[in-house]
């Protein structure tokens, strides 16, 4: 046994030699008994332990010259540059300001207005009608302000609400000019050989109303 271990020993101080010169690389050494020292956990076990180096990451240019350039290697969509927070304020003030002179002067022309009323969008403007499929606790006759002021805009500029304008930014006023009905509506529902029929009329109230003023306010703040 004593004649087998040494000879083991002797093979890995040679593979030590051949394989890693003047103990650099590995870590393996070189000298015999050393060799028997790092053989196993038992002297008579005989098994070679080598510790190869991990490779190191690649950097990410290194990745990008290695591998070839494909459809999913940047994304779709352009990259965004955000704007400088410094200029962007200072281009807000200008614009600001260009838009105070507007309204000093009275040159924005005709105003016109997005509201939401009655469940619905409309974008009007002064003098025009409106028919609205719903009732109103209003009286023929009677002035109503539309609160839900979500767009003002005129010729050189337009303001957008978050997601409303203020009260005191904006004023959309109307006029009740008429409270009707619609035309009846008949549906009709049959079933051939059944002596089934089934007939209904639905008619529902209108309203139409007369869009008197849309104002802004002297100045923006």
């Amino acid at each position: 046994m004593a004649a087998v271990a040494v000879a083991r020993a002797a093979f890995g101080a040679l593979v030590g030699r051949r394989l890693l010169p003047a103990g650099r690389g590995l870590g393996v050494p070189t000298t015999p008994g050393a060799a028997v020292a790092g053989l196993g956990a038992s002297p008579g076990a005989g098994n070679l332990l080598v510790s190869f180096p991990r490779p190191r990451p690649q950097s990410t240019s290194a990745q990008e010259r290695l591998l070839p350039k494909t459809s999913l290697t940047s994304p779709p969509w352009p990259k965004i540059i955000l704007p400088d927070p410094e200029e962007e304020t200072q281009h807000h003030q200008e614009v600001l300001r260009r838009v105070n002179e507007l309204i000093a002067t009275g040159q924005y022309g005709r105003l016109f207005a997005v509201v939401h009323f009655a469940s619905r969008q409309w974008k009007v403007t002064n003098g025009d009608l409106i028919l609205i499929e719903n009732t109103l606790d209003a009286k023929c006759g009677e002035r109503i302000r539309m609160e839900k002021v979500l767009l003002v805009g005129a010729d050189d500029f337009t303001l957008i609400g978050k997601p409303l304008l203020g009260l005191d930014l904006v004023r959309v006023e109307a006029t009740v000019i008429e409270k009707t009905e619609s035309w009846p509506r008949i549906y009709m529902k049959f079933k051939r050989r059944k002596n089934f029929r089934r007939k209904k009329i639905l008619i529902r109230p209108q309203t139409i109303l007369r869009i008197n003023t849309v104002e802004i306010a002297p100045s923006l703040s």
